[in-house]
């Protein structure tokens, strides 16, 4: 004597016309059961029915999961976890679908366990993201174009919710890793690599103190100062000094003659150094990781900053499509003001709310204890602080040290988009030295390390055949660059809830050209001379995984899709060269301490990188501290009291404290809940 056991089948969204029994019934031991599976239909509800008896049994569950896919492709309405422990029993159906754009049908994997009072149901194959709790159908004989349907459910019941018809697409993982302030001439002018549109010593000349400085090669490993990139300094190196710009525009002729004129005005700069803003790297020499990658993967010399001025509004674009008119390096009242708020805000949104809308999952990544520099930095530096997490509804909880990363890409990795930052350095002490950010003043080794990582642990992972890593720059740094500035749509997102814009800017230029690289299986080795910005980023994440554009800029921006091929290639490169061993220290550990010992009774700066990095920790802080009001209390005043840059190296290297107790906590603390069935 058999139990009925019956499946409800609910299909908003109009397309589903027939469901197909396929065989594949496998039943848990001894027990009675149908040898066929029926189905029946009314209207847009479907009834499948299966009578057997029941008993829960780890083998059948293995051969669902087995079937399905593996974790990432079972789901069920009623539970969030992705693999049952134990089924009754599991078989084989079709679903067929007719839409405006053609047929298509998939083959699923259909099983009921039980948890006392229900019976409960399952959904398998690889047509399933169960982490986005979606059906994804391919459509007529190419299958160029995709329905993707939302699931929802209960235990004996599931609705196929009304879906989109989207351009089908291989890549399910984006990853980004965001360098720093490099121009693509000052990386890439003399790598050598054919098709680039590049720098000449012949043409790209700079004069200052009627003095010739051409292009040249090859570049300092480190700078000797900080070029300078705020909103002014862009304006003399792109029109010449004496250049002036009027609230709202237009920008002044750019004729890119001002980068020595303006280096020269930089404290401390040594007159006989003024030049090396002007200087490229040999780049197969001094960077033969990143010119490994440019040489085997899709080289975009025509990849634009998003406004002409320093780190942060820069950062913020590839967040947001906007600074949310943010146009200089934040200043301590500005992050103040963030600060009661909970962060910066965009007036659309953020990609992260985007993601989180649409319960598509994402990883955010750091090199927390500057792994790959010579010398790692204690927390107290400053430099193992993510930028993201200034903004809100990001917290500094949420990012994971880069390490972790190979322990997480080997399991079922979740996040459809991964943002990555490096170390910055030494921000304390604004040297930025022993980081793996490439900063001017920083050596190129860390960065190089850091690139190699990355790319490494992706090549050689699981999600390689579906992914893309974009490795870019977030601003030119001060170095000459052969190419101008690019018209952009202006994000009219309206001005900005914070009265960010000092300078009047309209955000209708691009900032300076920087260097990036796009890498996949599925992207040529080639040089792609397509204009894109740092909105670039959002418009494929976007296209990817069918989200609305948060701004003008990244609605026009162009996305990487276009270049994907046809079919994956087979020849990526499993490892890169190793990074360049850097010089010899001038100075020891001690010698550096006792260095910053003699600065740091320094009045904090007003403005800058370390207001940015105290402001996050602020931010941090007050997130701990939870709704008590006390407490919150008690984090600002504490806040209140930082006068110097010691004072700064204090408080960084307690609230590290306090974000290495927490994630420490949470880890320790057990998931609510047990294995479901």
């Amino acid at each position: 004597m058999t139990s009925k056991n019956v499946l409800n089948i609910h299909d908003d969204s109009g397309a589903l016309e027939r469901i197909t029994f396929e065989g594949g019934i496998d039943v848990s031991a001894r027990e009675d059961h149908a040898s066929t599976v029926t189905v029946q239909r009314s209207g847009i509800d479907f009834v499948v029915t299966f009578d057997s008896n029941r008993r829960l049994t780890p083998a059948v569950a293995g051969v669902f999961s087995r079937r399905s896919g593996g974790a990432g492709h079972a789901y069920g309405g009623w539970v969030d976890s992705s693999l049952p422990e134990g089924l009754n029993f599991t078989f084989k159906v079709k679903l067929h679908f007719a839409t405006s754009r053609g047929a298509g049908s998939v083959l699923l994997n259909v099983a009921q366990g039980n948890r006392l009072p229900h019976n409960n149901w399952w959904l398998g194959g690889p047509s399933i993201d169960s982490n986005q709790k979606l059906l994804r159908v391919p459509l007529g004989t190419d299958g160029a174009n995709e329905l993707v349907i939302p699931l929802s459910g209960t235990y004996d019941s599931f609705t196929f919710n009304a879906g989109t018809i989207r351009p089908k697409f291989p890549i399910q993982h984006v990853f980004v890793l965001m360098l720093e302030n490099h121009s693509f001439d000052n990386i890439f002018a003399m790598s050598g690599i054919p098709g680039i549109t590049a720098a000449t010593p012949t043409t790209d000349i700079n004069r200052h103190n009627g003095q010739s400085y051409p292009v040249s090669k090859p570049a300092p490993v480190a700078m000797p100062t900080d070029p300078g990139h705020e909103f002014e300094d862009v304006l003399v190196q792109l029109a010449g000094t004496g250049a002036t710009y009027p609230p709202q525009g237009p920008y002044p002729e750019i004729i890119r003659a001002g980068y020595v004129d303006n280096y020269a005005t930089v404290p401390e700069t040594p007159a006989a150094d003024v030049g090396k803003v002007m200087a490229c790297f040999d780049t197969p020499t001094q960077l033969p990781v990143l010119n490994a990658l440019a040489r085997n993967f899709l080289l975009c010399d025509h990849w634009f900053s998003s406004m002409p001025g320093p780190t942060w509004p820069n950062r913020f674009f590839v967040h947001g499509a906007s600074s949310s008119g943010l146009d200089h390096s934040p200043s301590l009242r500005e992050l103040l003001t963030w600060s009661t708020v909970h962060g910066f805000v965009y007036p659309n949104g953020s990609i992260f709310d985007a993601l989180d809308n649409e319960g598509i999952p994402y990883g955010l990544y750091n090199d927390e204890h500057s792994q790959f520099a010579r010398r790692h930095l204690h927390v107290e530096d400053g430099g193992n602080i993510p930028q993201v997490a200034a903004i809100k509804g990001v917290s500094r909880m949420d990012v994971k040290d880069i390490g972790k990363l190979a322990e997480d890409l080997a399991g079922s990795y979740q996040p459809a988009y991964t943002f990555i930052e490096p170390n910055y350095g030494d921000v304390v002490a604004e040297t930025y030295r022993h980081g793996s950010s490439q900063h001017p003043m920083d050596e190129t080794c860390g960065a190089e390390g850091l690139v190699k990582f990355v790319y490494e642990t992706l090549r050689n992972s699981p999600v390689w055949q579906n992914s893309l890593l974009i490795i870019t720059y977030d601003e030119h740094g001060g170095f000459y660059d052969s190419q101008s500035p690019q018209a952009l749509p202006k994000p009219n997102d309206r001005s900005g809830p914070l009265g960010l814009n000092t300078h009047g800017f309209a955000f209708d230029l691009s900032g300076v050209r920087v260097p990036a690289i796009a890498i996949s299986p599925w992207l040529a080795a080639e040089v792609d001379h397509t204009v894109y910005d740092h909105s670039s980023v959002l418009a494929t994440v976007e296209v990817l995984f069918g989200l609305r554009p948060l701004t003008d800029r990244d609605r026009a921006a162009k996305s990487l899709t276009a270049k994907l091929l046809k079919t994956p290639r087979s020849d990526c490169p499993q490892k890169l060269p190793d990074p360049v061993p850097p010089p010899p220290l001038a100075s020891d550990a001690d010698a550096e301490a006792r260095q910053f010992a003699l600065r740091a009774t320094e009045p904090l700066p007003r403005q800058g990188n370390l207001p940015g990095v105290l402001g996050i920790a602020l931010k941090t802080a007050l997130e701990l501290a939870g709704d008590d009001a006390v407490a919150q209390l008690a984090v600002r005043h504490r806040f209140e009291q930082l006068r110097t840059r010691g004072d700064a190296r204090a408080y960084l290297a307690e609230i590290s404290a306090q974000v290495t107790a927490a994630k420490l906590q949470a880890a320790a603390t057990p998931e609510e809940g047990d294995a479901a069935s």
